[in-house]
Order: C-alpha cells, then structure tokens, then sequence
C-alpha cells in the first residue's frame, strides 16, 4: 500500500464524545449563552479535531509551499516568473507579509520548494529551506497535463511527509503558497470541481488589466477542452490542472488530519488544495479550519464546495500563508474560551431565571 492511500485510510472523523464536552460546558460558561458566537463553535471544533476539552495549539507552524507554472508563457501574470525565487530568497530573510504576520501569532515559518524552476540548492543545503521538489515548474497547462502522475502523487506524498515531520513539534499547522501563474491554477481546478465558467472563477491574480483577465479566462478554457479533468478524481484534476504546491497542501491537510491536528487554509490557491483533499478523502475535511475569504472570486464558490465559513474577510489577496498566520490568533482565543472562561457554578454568579 503506498503512502497515499495508506494516510486516506488512517483518517478518522471529528471525535463526538469531545465535542459534546466542549459544548456542555461552554452551554455553562458565566456569560449570556453562546455570547461569543463563532468562537465558541470554533472551539467545539477544536474539541472534536483533537479528541480534547483542553485543545494544544501552543506551538504553530506555518508551511509555505512554492511551485512555478508553465502556463506562465501564456502571459497570464503580471509578474516574471523570476519572482517565485526571489520572494523565497525574501521569506528565508525574514521581509515578507507572512514574516511579519507569523511573528505575531507566534508561529514558525517553514518554506518548501515543491518545485521551483530556479536553483535552490544552497538553501536547502543550508537548511533555510525544505526540498521537495518535484520537477523545475509544472509544464504548461494550456498544452496537455500540467505533471505526470508520478509528480502528482509525489507532490502530495511530499506533503504528508512533511507534516509528519514537522507535526512532532507542531500542534496547529497553517498553509501557504508562492508560484507566479498558481491563481490561473486554482481557477482552473475550481471550474472543474465546483462546475463553473472559468469566467466566474477568475480573477486578477497579481493585479492584471481587463484585457489580460480576459485572456487568462480563454487559457484555462482552452486548457479545460485540452485536458477534461475528472471532476470526481483528485489526481486527475491535479495532474492535469494543478500544481506542485498544491499537490503539498493537499497532502498536508491529509496529514493533519491523521494527527488529529487542526490546519488552517490561506486563501484561493491554499483552497485548491483543500478541494484536491477533499476529493481524494471527505473526511479530512473535519480538522480544515477556513481562515479568510480572499477577494478572488473563485474563492467564494471553492469555500462552498467545502461547507467553510471562513473566520475572517478583509479583503485580502496576498497569499504565502497570511490569512492563515492571522487567524491563528483567533485559534488561540476559542482554546481560551474553552479553557480559561469560569462556569456560572465556578465563579458562582447567579444563572439567569428561566
């Protein structure tokens, strides 16, 4: 059996007897009932993921997964696909959003070359980074299959390893992602598995004009009548469509899922991950926590598919992991709820007469 499909298997579903108890004693806390709203769900969620009343998610660890894209050559961003490499030297130096937001919830950042077209070898070599790269970029989509299927099922068996290794220090994991062309990516496996026009799918990605937009709406078509992804197949639709980071964040949600870990997902292409997950293994979906709702708007449908309601919508687009670096803090706060909040009994405050 391999590594794949043995992972799919090992997953169990959220643990009913744990969120019960979350849930009667947050029904008792001294406070008018379920005040905190979303929190306090969030918190019966955490409860079943972890099979805790007392959740562990002191120690956070962000993975930001980078991939290049050879539908690049169709002019679809408005950045060289020189950028992908620069931004890791970027990250690695401690200067980008998903830098600063990590340090502020406290968690590790941990970057992954899933398979970069530039040389990354002195950083892995260095151990600044994690290499696990499947080829230099994905081929181009808009000719034929993105990857073989050895580089799907590689991808996302990289990304469980990963989790497996980095989750003996983690409690909580969040995802992210760096690739220049990865937005035309997600747009296309969110046509496929939501059954929608890519022109309903697709956004501006890194800031392109009208004219551009329209002309990345026609490459994923096109790429779309090229490659017929099964919208029913996981690995179809990432061999044909995907890309390597995403093919890594799909594997690390089904490897959290086995820890019985919490991981929040960043935004459209982090999703496009979650949507790989989901179809090769439903009940990963269980330990998936929606940290943000990204301005693509792709990103509302791929969320639906899902049954997310994310935590937070403030308009942001960036990607790398900051959504989900930010909500963190948010994860932190139903654990306190859950754990620090006085009963009305334990405070001994007087329950409203009924």
């Amino acid at each position: 059996m391999g590594l794949l499909q043995e992972t799919i298997q090992s997953v169990l579903p959220h643990d009913k007897e744990s969120r019960k108890k979350a849930r009667d004693r947050l029904d008792q806390l001294s406070m008018p009932h379920w005040a905190l709203g979303r929190l306090m769900d969030l918190a019966v969620d955490l409860a079943g993921m972890t099979g805790s009343i007392r959740p562990k998610v002191a120690r956070k660890t962000m993975v930001t997964m980078a991939g290049d894209h050879g539908v690049v050559a169709e002019g679809v961003s408005q950045y060289p696909q020189e950028v992908t490499l620069q931004m890791i030297h970027n990250f690695v130096n401690g200067g980008a959003g998903i830098n600063a937001l990590a340090r502020q919830s406290k968690a590790n950042v941990v970057v992954v070359d899933m398979g970069v077209s530039g040389d990354l070898s002195t950083l892995i070599q260095e151990e600044k980074i994690k290499g696990c790269s499947q080829g230099k970029g994905t081929a181009n989509l808009a000719l034929g299959p993105a990857m073989t299927q050895a580089q799907a099922v590689g991808s996302i068996e990289s990304g469980i390893r990963l989790a497996n290794e980095l989750g003996r220090q983690s409690d909580l994991f969040g995802t992210g992602e760096m690739g220049i062309g990865n937005t035309t990516a997600s747009s296309a496996i969110a046509a496929v598995v939501c059954n929608k026009a890519p022109r309903y799918v697709t956004g501006h990605g890194t800031g392109i004009d009208t004219q551009k937009h329209q002309h990345k709406i026609e490459i994923i078509t096109k790429a779309l009548e090229i490659n017929r992804p099964d919208p029913q197949d996981g690995i179809d639709v990432l061999r044909k469509v995907g890309g390597f980071e995403i093919g890594g964040i799909a594997g690390l949600i089904l490897a959290s899922a086995v820890q019985r870990k919490p991981i929040l997902i960043d935004g459209f292409i982090s999703t496009a991950g979650a949507l790989i997950a989901k179809l090769l293994c439903p009940t990963s979906m269980d330990y998936v926590i929606a940290a943000h709702r990204s301005v693509e708007p792709g990103h509302a449908y791929m969320l639906e598919f899902l049954d997310k309601n994310p935590l937070l919508d403030l308009g942001m687009r960036l990607g790398e992991g900051t959504g989900a670096a930010l909500a963190m803090n948010l994860v932190e706060a139903a654990v306190a709820v859950l754990c620090e909040v006085a009963t009305f009994e334990e405070a001994s405050v007087s329950k409203a007469v009924e």
